[in-house]
């Protein structure tokens, strides 16, 4: 990351590196779609994970992102099972938002099953903000000065513990790509055969059939066949325009 890196739309941050995947594929493969750009950014290498190796992760992950359209993604190399809401870590994240500059951040939810996706939520919600102080100073990898950022939009999303949503993201004509994205996480995910390696909360045939089925009720709730839900963490969002209250009538 240079200070002349190219900036992009929207940087999406998991603790693990198949979290956005799970809860936000569908939405950053129709970003992708509309022309946005996206970098995936995973806090850790999921290294203390019961399936898979940190190497046989990297290299899902990477395929996930080309499934998604990624422009790029990186791993911070927090350790997993200890993300913590440090300075250091915070001034990390700061670099990533400064470099890359993006208008939207989505990141895992404030509470949630994992310790690491809450902690990991604390680190981007608070980074999100520091980010835009001028008077903490970050360098790029060569050394040179980075100009404060602070994106617009700061979201959350639904991966195991259930919130209201803010924002329900029609995700229908993307909802194929997402579960490929989900596959590709091959030792995580709908795994046929366990093998050697025990199976786990999200391992099981049945856990990748209700991430569909989640999709299915919030896409019931907004008004379209598959919906993902997130949170605000930075409202209000103000509308230029009065298109999206317009966007489509809701069936009730």
């Amino acid at each position: 990351m240079t200070s002349n890196q190219k900036s992009v739309d929207i940087v999406a941050f998991g603790a693990h590196p198949d979290d956005v995947e799970l809860s936000a594929g569908g939405t950053i493969a129709k970003a992708v779609s509309e022309g946005k750009s996206v970098v995936l950014v995973d806090l850790t290498r999921g290294e203390m994970g019961s399936r898979g190796t940190p190497e046989i992760r990297l290299e899902e992950a990477k395929a996930a992102a080309s499934i998604l359209g990624a422009s790029d993604r990186l791993n911070m190399g927090l350790p997993d099972t200890q993300v913590a809401n440090t300075r250091e870590n915070q001034l990390k994240v700061i670099q990533i938002l400064r470099a890359y500059k993006p208008q939207v951040v989505f990141a895992n939810a404030p509470i949630d099953r994992n310790p690491d996706h809450g902690h990991g939520s604390a680190l981007i919600r608070d980074s999100f903000f520091l980010s835009g102080l001028v008077k903490i100073e970050t360098k790029d990898e060569q050394g040179q000065h980075q100009e404060s950022w602070r994106p617009s939009h700061l979201l959350f999303y639904m991966q195991d513990t259930v919130f209201e949503p803010d924002v329900i993201i029609d995700v229908t004509d993307h909802i194929e790509t997402k579960e490929a994205s989900i596959l590709a996480h091959a030792s995580q995910v709908n795994v046929q055969n366990p093998g050697d390696e025990p199976e786990t909360y999200i391992s099981s045939p049945t856990f990748f059939e209700s991430i569909r089925a989640r999709t299915r009720t919030y896409g019931h709730r907004g008004g379209c066949t598959h919906g993902e839900p997130f949170k605000l963490g930075r409202a209000p969002i103000m509308l230029s325009t009065l298109d999206p209250l317009f966007d489509r009538k809701i069936a009730r």
